[in-house]
């Protein structure tokens, strides 16, 4: 009988543990689920930006390098780049959160005391990343890495 008992106690057991691991197991906001993020405009892209850090996946932050101008500057579909003592020009685009840098940039290609960091930066521009900008800072982020610049 202790045992019949036993059994019908841990198969409830079971039942509701099932029942609650399909569940999610935190709330969910359903404004929070449907709300897209504001699309960016190029007026909030707009001007100079300058670069604070740069930090590839899975690896640490680095800070600009002291001495040396690393920009990102945007005009009507266009951007520039300045690297210490290189620049580059190529087409942007903006959808949504969604930057595209490129496909192709064309850059001088001087031979800079910073070329390792200049390398890594023009590799984390290219391409397409998610934008942020908020307070005078624009954070570039991709599963290259992410970007930090401030006005």
């Amino acid at each position: 009988m202790k045992t019949a008992r036993y059994l019908s106690g841990f198969a409830i057991i079971a039942s509701l543990s099932v029942g609650c691991s399909e569940s999610p197991s935190a709330p969910t906001s359903p404004s929070a689920a449907t709300t897209p993020a504001a699309a960016l405009t190029a007026d909030q892209l707009a001007g100079t930006w300058n670069l604070v850090s740069i930090q590839p996946t899975g690896q640490g932050e680095e800070l600009t390098p002291p001495g040396a101008t690393y920009t990102l500057s945007f005009a009507t579909g266009r951007l520039s780049v300045r690297a210490d003592c290189n620049s580059c020009s190529a087409a942007f685009t903006v959808s949504g959160q969604t930057l595209t840098a490129g496909p192709l940039m064309a850059c001088t290609l001087a031979a800079c005391p910073t070329m390792a960091f200049e390398h890594v930066y023009l590799s984390l521009l290219s391409g397409e990343s998610t934008a942020t900008v908020s307070a005078g800072a624009l954070v570039l982020s991709s599963d290259r890495g992410q970007l930090r610049f401030a006005k």
